[in-house]
């Protein structure tokens, strides 16, 4: 029986795919730090470790494993560059550590495309794209990680970047784009020509089955993961706005004030004792003002893989059973 080690499983997607391994007779090692989510995982079947990446202990000797998923990491717009190359660069060279210490013959890599954005329209981006300078803190540290992941030879890699994951259990996405709405209405940019490409998380955790069992010959490549449809970010909105039973506003406004407003509003808050995230971060405007979309042609082709719930069916799954 195969046996998989997944870092990471008390977050979304690290979670999703434990159970979805787990629904399909896999063994799986899950390691991650909310004990009462590792405890629930543990009902399923899963072998839980309570585990902080970024101090793993020598000691540590989990049962031998044919794949790692290095789902763990800090993602988030704000934050001490300190926590996340804590959680990003040490987590990961120790989750390549601990590949080697089970005997994998596989580490799949859980990556971002924020290293590819920039402030500017950027349509159908591949992977080979030319990366700009990191925009923050998480897009800085997601890459040199993927170069810590490059540089292991112990054992096939492969890295996956899927964008956006939305779903049931999302804390991130949505519910802070909708947190925002209900409080304020949002910026309206450049004609309100913003677009993205969102991911249901049923179809990124079936990219990483189609990455476990792809041939040798994907080893050390990257893939875009995505949803594969251009979304226009007011649209997303207002749809999940009407889920929820939010009136999304919005307030046309010049892309120039804005960022500038953002980056005003991080240089006051980085130099506060406890480092407030600003109302909007530089990074976050721009999403609502340029173009972000991803070519996914490389994952359709190599790894058999293609999304297969579309945004309608994503937002309904989404909010079944809510009530506004």
């Amino acid at each position: 029986m195969t046996t998989v080690l997944v870092t990471g499983t008390t977050g979304f997607l690290g979670g999703a795919l434990t159970r979805r391994l787990l629904g399909d007779g896999v063994r799986v090692v899950a390691l991650g730090r909310n004990q009462e989510k590792l405890a629930e995982l543990a009902s399923l079947g899963a072998t839980t470790l309570p585990c902080d990446l970024a101090v793993l202990p020598d000691d540590m000797q989990p049962d031998a494993s044919d794949i790692v998923v290095h789902a763990a990491a800090l993602s988030s717009p704000w934050g001490r560059a300190q926590d996340f190359e804590r959680a990003n660069i040490m987590g990961t060279a120790n989750a390549l550590r601990l590949a080697e210490r089970v005997g994998a013959h596989r580490f799949i890599n859980i990556s971002s495309p924020s290293i590819y954005f920039r402030f500017a329209d950027q349509d159908r981006l591949r992977e080979n794209a030319l990366l700009p300078d990191p925009v923050n803190a998480y897009a800085d540290t997601k890459r040199r990680a993927e170069e810590l992941v490059s540089e292991a030879s112990a054992f096939e890699t492969v890295t996956l970047r899927p964008r956006g994951l939305y779903g049931p259990a999302d804390t991130a996405l949505l519910p802070r784009l909708l947190k925002a709405a209900e409080s304020r209405p949002l910026p309206l940019m450049r004609g309100g020509d913003a677009a993205t490409d969102l991911t249901y998380i049923d179809d990124v955790v079936e990219s990483i089955l189609a990455a476990m069992v792809a041939p040798s010959s994907v080893s050390g490549q990257a893939f875009n993961i995505s949803g594969g449809v251009a979304l226009p970010v007011k649209m997303v909105a207002e749809r999940a706005g009407e889920k929820a039973g939010i009136d999304v506003r919005w307030r046309q406004l010049p892309w120039p004030l804005v960022k500038a407003f953002a980056t005003a509003s991080e240089r006051v808050c980085a130099m506060l004792p406890k480092r407030p995230e600003p109302a909007v971060t530089a990074y976050s405007a721009g999403l609502f003002a340029f173009r972000q979309t991803l070519n996914i042609q490389k994952a359709e082709q190599l790894l058999g893989w293609r999304p297969k719930v579309s945004f309608d069916e994503g937002l309904e799954k989404t909010f079944a059973g809510r009530t506004g």
